[in-house]
């Protein structure tokens, strides 16, 4: 008999679940609540399920976890983890704590599809869609090593969660508005929609659907003010170009001066960090609650781009400051693991190449 994975359920999938077993409806809920508020993964600690209860459920399910291949941790406390999933494939995940600000940057993908020349990420091919659990577990998995359980206590580690990992969210949009509706739903992780973030390099026509339906935070990896240089650095560009891009931003729901759309942008020198690079940013976004993350480029083995200088990434920030839009220069985080904006690429996958390549 196959077990089912509980994670890749929601809750009302949960329900009909438990009912095919002869279980009462409310059982789900009993289910769900260990699950989700409790970080529990093991039916035995259900402590308010009978013991024949917890025994079906041992016997037709399981609960999701990846399996942790490695952790490294930076000098800053930024956390990577390189996670396992079932068929073998490889993902990356991240903790970034700042303050009383904690933020999970979650993958979407095996590998990406998007090509961009300026990130490690990029070139690794695309292998699969990430399931809802695979999604989900990231999230488990750094609030398991933080010991960040119950989720509705007070002083959370855990209180962010940002799509800018491995992969392209827009391109798993089934997966991941599952996901997203589990770690927003009250009785899950109970996570606002105003601390989670999207982010996309473009894939212009879901943008519309995610806010319709998830109403998150969007970030557009821009990285640059025309097409001929988008094309390059972001070949989605050729297919949603930046007029038709900027037309769906403007359509995004909920936009207002407090929930702003932001616009990632990282500083490529000589390429697109020149004083008339920013006036014409300024001209792109006019109208839009807007918000701009200068990302200074995080270098990576192989790359042939070199990170702007701080003289041009002051001068430019200014001129966007000086339109009226906040302009926070990020600072490299988890630099020193690869665990930083466009680094994200397992050293293990090299190495299995480099193996097959030996047995060949």
């Amino acid at each position: 008999m196959q077990r089912h994975n509980i994670i890749n359920l929601s809750l009302i999938e949960l329900e009909k679940f438990c009912l095919e077993l002869g279980l009462k409806c409310f059982k789900a809920k009993q289910i769900w609540n260990w699950i989700y508020c409790f970080g529990k993964n093991n039916f035995q600690e259900m402590t308010n399920l009978d013991k024949n209860t917890r025994k079906l459920l041992d016997h037709c399910s399981f609960i999701y976890r990846p399996k942790i291949n490695n952790v490294h941790i930076s000098k800053d406390g930024t956390i990577k983890w390189l996670l396992e999933m079932d068929d073998k494939s490889l993902i990356e995940t991240v903790f970034i704590p700042q303050g009383k600000r904690g933020t999970i940057c979650i993958s979407s993908q095996v590998g990406c599809t998007l090509n961009c020349t300026f990130c490690n990420t990029g070139t690794q091919k695309l292998v699969r869609n990430l399931t809802t659990s695979e999604i989900i577990g990231q999230i488990f998995t750094v609030i398991d090593h933080l010991n960040d359980w119950p989720m509705g206590k007070t002083n959370r580690k855990v209180t962010n969660l940002v799509m800018m990992g491995m992969g392209e969210p827009l391109l798993n949009y089934q997966n991941v508005k599952k996901a997203l509706k589990i770690v927003m739903s009250s009785n899950g992780l109970c996570i606002s929609k105003r601390r989670i973030t999207m982010s996309t390099s473009g894939v212009v026509p879901m943008i519309e659907e995610c806010g319709k339906d998830l109403d998150v935070n969007l970030a557009i990896s821009l990285h640059a003010v025309d097409d001929k240089l988008r094309d390059e650095l972001v070949p989605i560009n050729k297919k949603y170009n930046i007029s038709t891009l900027i037309q769906a931003c403007k359509k995004y729901p909920s936009l207002s001066n407090s929930r702003r759309i932001t616009w990632e942008y990282v500083m490529l020198k000589d390429v697109n960090d020149s004083k008339e690079d920013a006036i014409k940013l300024v001209s792109l976004i006019k109208g839009i609650p807007s918000k701009i993350n200068l990302i200074p480029f995080n270098p990576w083995p192989g790359t042939l781009y070199e990170t702007s200088t701080s003289e041009k990434i002051k001068l430019f920030s200014n001129i966007v400051m000086k339109a009226g839009y906040p302009t926070p220069i990020r600072t490299t985080r988890g630099d020193d693991i690869l665990a930083a904006c466009g680094q994200l690429k397992s050293k293990t996958e090299k190495r299995k190449k480099s193996l097959l390549s030996s047995v060949h």
